[in-house]
């Protein structure tokens, strides 16, 4: 439809917690409301593409349900908005500050924990909360639920977390998405890769162990057991080096120890991988001739795979395959896990880096439930936690062991506080809940992962009913508490434009006018032609694990399967894989109409066999469990994936489970080696009858 030459269009950048950080053009139909939201052309990552959640944004900002006040509960924890009364916000803010001085005092201040992560993306309302935390002593968090394993296995080999840009494989002759699912996660490299198919013949493989959106348009499905990447990655470099397809040139000047790693690899055959992964000995060798006969070959590195005990491990054995061919020399060859290691910001302001304590005590935040039930050792030495303020993350649903947090939340010792758009689980935990802005209504700087650019968007419309963006209120409650930054006295244009020029950057309204600055460097520098991020400038097979994690002494010498997962057993049967759901990201859109419509239900996907087995058929009820909990939830048969090994698409609210429990009741919080990291999806489970 053409657009309402009457309606006013404004740029504006995606805050949510994907890679993408799409450019977006938004409709403003008028100061307090929006239309349409589309992607932006002036991005060529985004290219005028965004995904359905996005599209449909004004479902999320005008939605009847955003909370429109402060409130107080006067009831029970958990019920939602029946056990709450509103309140002005000035009242609100003294409560909570009185409380977290109250607690400060007679436990110390290591017993307040301001808690949060990527709800939005944006580094001014994302990351105030550690200006707070830091001038105030409270507990540090250590930032482990999404990206701390695969960060560290890439680092471990590459040096350094940047690759070779997404948009050059519309110049690839084979692409690999190994561990995501771009076409529900990542629409805009499906653009890409799409056009690359198109005018190249480009064939697309998919690594995973379910058959995902993005696995059904691919040539070739590698369906494997969660877990035994890194076992695929060994057997295909045995090959390459049996066969006669590394490239030894290459390796010489390139890489740390070539002549260890063959010598290694000898014992990690295609029979060896079989057993392990569940692929057959053909599919593997197959998978190996292709990679290794296409110079242009470029590996999409996901998150998916990383979210294992072994993770770190994982990543590294796959980041080493370009290494072995020698891919990065060629146009569209390589890969690419993450690009923020181009941004080199200076945070200092935002964060108040200038008052970073690292003798106060660091918690990790995807062990948020044995830390609130008491466990000794994920207190880290220090007292238990009597306070928590929460922005931007709904860890009652989200955390691993999430009965433990559910527990922990519902202690009466505990004084919590949450600033959020709706009534979420842990809204409803809540002594005091504040409304907050979404990202339509305040400003804000927004790096990419998927891309790289770094992009500023402004306030397009007024904040809904009496909400209020993080900065007001973390600036709100330092006066309070007597915080003294001078962070706290600035505006968000002013700490973007201050970080921006601290950073030897354009200032804001440059950023701004320009729809972002493109930080792609050249090609020697984006194929590490130039050297690899570690100090002797080559990759490094054999890395200093010590220098990454004080688990190190678990980790594989060389690249290999590390096997530490969670396997399934004669009690538990099954492995489970928590995936995202297409119209949801992590907890956020859950409310959302569209979204809601298109989900319907949390299911299980099973394989037809093991639904034979168990005598289920689609729509059934089954229970699933381990030593942690159980859930019950409908049955739907999928093909593509292995006997043994079942999928449950999230994350929903725990409402929208029968008894009130969602997935991650089942998910561990054991952190994965060598430096902690949530382990989603490694989980071994049973399936009885319900």
């Amino acid at each position: 439809m053409p657009r309402d030459p009457a309606v006013e269009i404004l740029p504006s950048a995606c805050p949510h917690d994907c890679p993408s950080t799409c450019a977006l053009e938004v409709e403003k139909i008028d100061s307090h409301h929006i239309g349409r939201v589309r992607g932006s052309q002036r991005n060529s990552y985004t290219a005028g593409v965004i995904c359905a959640k996005v599209a449909r944004y004004s479902e999320r900002v005008h939605h009847p349900e955003r909370l429109r006040t402060p409130l107080r509960r006067v009831g029970e924890k958990g019920v939602g908005l029946a056990a709450y009364q509103p309140i002005g916000w000035d009242d609100a803010l003294d409560l909570i500050a009185d409380k977290l001085i109250r607690v400060a005092e007679r436990d110390g201040a290591e017993a307040v924990w301001p808690y949060f992560y990527a709800g939005t993306m944006g580094y001014v309302q994302r990351d105030g909360i550690e200006r707070l935390r830091h001038v105030m002593r409270y507990s540090r968090q250590y930032s482990t639920i999404c990206v701390k394993l695969s960060d560290t296995g890439w680092v471990a080999g590459a040096g350094v977390k940047r690759g070779v840009d997404a948009r050059e494989v519309v110049e690839s002759d084979l692409i690999v998405v190994w561990g995501g699912n771009p076409v529900s996660t990542q629409v805009n490299l499906m653009t890409h890769i799409a056009r690359a198919r198109k005018e190249r013949g480009t064939k697309l493989v998919v690594i995973d162990p379910y058959r995902t959106p993005t696995a059904e348009q691919a040539d070739i499905h590698l369906a494997v057991r969660p877990g035994t990447d890194g076992a695929l990655a060994c057997a295909v470099m045995h090959v390459l080096f049996r066969d006669g397809m590394a490239d030894r040139a290459y390796l010489a000047k390139y890489t740390d120890v070539p002549a260890e790693l063959e010598a290694h690899l000898k014992t990690r055959t295609p029979e060896w991988a079989s057993a392990l992964t569940g692929l057959s000995v053909q599919a593997i060798e197959d998978f190996a001739r292709l990679y290794g006969q296409t110079k242009r070959s470029y590996i999409r590195v996901g998150y998916g795979f990383t979210r294992m005990r072994n993770g770190s491990a994982q990543i590294h054995a796959v980041a080493s395959l370009p290494a072995v061919t020698g891919a990065w020399q060629y146009p569209g060859g390589g890969a690419m896990y993450g690009q923020t290691g181009l941004y080199t910001l200076d945070r200092t302001m935002i964060q108040g880096l200038d008052w970073l304590d690292k003798g106060v005590r660091s918690l990790d935040q995807s062990r948020m439930g044995p830390i609130l039930v008491g466990d000794k050792g994920a207190l880290a030495g220090g007292p238990p936690v009597k306070a928590l303020f929460i922005q931007n993350t709904n860890p009652v649903v989200v955390c691993p062991e999430s009965v433990k947090v559910r527990d922990g939340f519902l202690r009466d010792d505990l004084f919590i506080a949450v600033h959020e758009q709706f009534m979420t689980d842990t809204a409803k935990m809540a002594d005091i809940v504040l409304p907050a802005t979404t990202f339509l209504e305040h400003d804000d700087f927004y790096t990419g992962s998927g891309h790289t650019y770094l992009q500023v968007a402004k306030k397009i419309i007024e904040p809904y009913a009496e909400s209020r963006s993080n900065h007001e209120v973390i600036c709100a409650l330092a006066k309070r508490l007597g915080a003294e930054h001078p962070g706290f006295h600035m505006t968000p244009w002013q700490l973007i434009d201050q970080m921006l020029k601290a950073s030897g950057l354009p200032d804001a309204d440059t950023f701004y006018r320009e729809g972002g600055v493109d930080m792609a460097p050249k090609f020697e520098t984006a194929h590490f032609l130039d050297g690899f991020g570690h100090a002797d400038k080559r990759f490094h097979f054999k890395p200093d694990w010590k220098a990454l994690g004080i688990e190190h002494d678990k980790m594989p010498v060389l690249p290999d399967h590390l096997a530490v997962t969670d396997e399934a057993n004669a009690d538990k049967p099954f492995r489970l894989v928590a995936a995202p759901a297409r119209s949801y990201l992590n907890s956020s859109f859950t409310e959302t109409p569209g979204s809601i419509k298109r989900e319907r239900r949390p299911t299980i996907l099973m394989n037809p066999g093991d639904c034979t087995a168990l005598g289920v058929k689609e729509g059934d009820r089954i229970r699933i469990g381990n030593d942690q909990a159980s859930i019950v939830i409908h049955v739907e048969p999928r093909e593509g994936q292995q006997r043994g090994v079942v999928v449950i698409e999230s994350i929903w609210p725990n409402a929208a489970f029968e008894e009130g429990i969602g997935v991650n009741a089942l998910t561990s919080a054991d952190a994965g080696y060598p430096a902690g990291g949530a382990v989603f999806h490694d989980t071994a489970v049973w399936l009885r009858a319900a």
